[in-house]
């Protein structure tokens, strides 16, 4: 009788710890997302028309402008210069691994072809499926498709009668039934109709029970916010364990900013890049494209900024985990490749570094051993254009309690032979010191 007692709560227990197990993102994807190190997010949707912050006008305005926004502004919304494979080509140069597209944000508006409601891009001049069009062309250039989803929709509470705003009760899915059937049939939509998608990244304060919806329509993909940190605009002040990613704007608005904006330059941007991957993170690089479709001028200059350094250095960004003990001493910054024993130096803060110049600098954290080697990303060490009696090899001494390497930044890379962005060095078999 006590045995069959004790196979009888067994089971009952095996039933509850299934019924309640929370299903997450797979270790070994979440492993690969943290390897792929950079991503390009893309905020868009029909209210870049009047350039305007994305979706949250709609908090605390009139009856007026809510009727106007939602009935008016689709029908003046026509991105006829958006080209999806020009945009995949441009994100992949950039060296990015994944994309991450807005297919609806906190208005409700949808840029796919969806039955749940007729608010989305099929009712407006332009009528052509941009999701299904876009994730086509990433899949094409091999880039990851990721989906921004918002969970939260000002269009389906101002149907429902319920004040527009994000921290009333009714605009959470844990509040609000018909809200989350509703968002449950959008996601159903995207995962079967445009997957694989690869990334989701869902954007309201609560999001569990979607999380575990999409876990158990497709279980290979990887929820960032909605299951792992997600910081927004800022870095953390050091390595945070596990996959974690921050998001961030070039200027300071996600979506299109035709007036008083401010763009960050392109030498801060690959500066946060780097300061992410010595930390551990992923950088998720924010684009707003004009409503017409084509990225603005200011915001491909530094892609294309980013893409150059990435075209020589990315070995350095991809694949990599923060270094042992240490991860920054003085202007260095440091990764450590995945699984080898090798540390990439960022040597930031130099001004006015000409082509063909040498400079050293002191580690306190490295030491070489007999198997030590040393090289600088994109170069051969071998000559330096137009100056053959110069030979840019890289070098390095071991003192006592410091490593001193010496380089000479040797490649010509802007036709004024100067170079504002950090130099990589690659150094091998060295131990790691506190």
């Amino acid at each position: 009788m006590r045995v069959k007692i004790k196979i009888t709560i067994g089971l009952f227990l095996v039933v509850c710890f299934t019924t309640y197990a929370q299903l997450k993102n797979k270790p070994a994807l979440e492993e690969e997302f943290m390897d792929m190190g950079f991503g390009v997010f893309v905020h868009w949707s029909m209210d870049s028309q009047l350039g305007s912050v994305i979706s949250h006008s709609l908090v605390g305005a009139s009856e007026e402008y809510v009727d106007k926004y939602f009935k008016e502004l689709p029908k003046t919304f026509y991105p006829d210069k958006f080209d999806a494979d020009e945009w995949a080509r441009l994100f992949k140069i950039t060296g990015a691994e994944y994309v991450v597209f807005t297919t609806k944000h906190h208005n409700g508006f949808c840029m796919w072809d969806t039955k749940t409601t007729e608010f989305n891009i099929m009712n407006t001049p332009y009528g052509k499926d941009i999701t299904g069009m876009l994730f086509k062309a990433l899949r094409k250039q091999g880039l990851k498709v990721g989906v921004y989803f918002s969970p939260e929709d000002f269009s389906f509470l101002n149907k429902q009668g319920t004040l527009i705003s994000r921290k009333r009760e009714k605009s959470q899915i844990t509040e609000n039934a018909e809200l989350l059937a509703y968002d449950k049939e959008q996601v159903k939509e995207l995962v079967s109709n445009y997957g694989p998608i690869d990334v989701l990244f869902f954007d309201a304060f609560k999001t569990g029970p979607l999380v575990q919806y999409v876990h158990s329509l497709d279980p290979n993909i990887v929820v960032t916010r909605g299951e792992m940190k997600t910081p927004e605009q800022t870095i953390p002040d050091g390595p945070m364990p596990g996959p974690w990613e921050t998001c961030m704007t070039m200027g300071t608005q996600w979506q299109y900013k035709p007036t008083n904006e401010a763009y960050k330059d392109g030498g801060e941007l690959i500066g946060k890049l780097i300061e992410i991957r010595a930390k551990g993170g992923n950088f998720l690089m924010n684009v707003g494209p004009k409503p017409n479709g084509e990225i603005p001028i200011e915001q491909e200059e530094r892609l294309r900024e980013i893409a150059l350094w990435m075209f020589v250095n990315e070995e350095a960004i991809k694949g990599v985990r923060p270094m042992e003990k240490t991860i920054k001493d003085g202007y260095a910054w440091f990764t450590q490749k995945k699984g080898e024993n090798a540390v990439y130096v960022f040597i930031t803060g130099q001004k006015d570094w000409f082509k063909g110049r040498r400079r050293s600098f002191l580690l306190k954290n490295l030491k070489a051993t007999d198997s030590t080697t040393i090289s600088v990303l994109g170069q051969n060490d071998k000559v330096v254009e137009y100056w053959p009696e110069n030979i840019p090899e890289s070098r390095f001494i071991q003192h006592e309690e410091l490593l001193e390497i010496s380089i000479a930044r040797a490649q010509r890379l802007y036709n004024d032979k100067v170079w504002p962005n950090p130099v990589v060095v690659k150094l091998t078999n060295v131990e790691i010191i506190k």
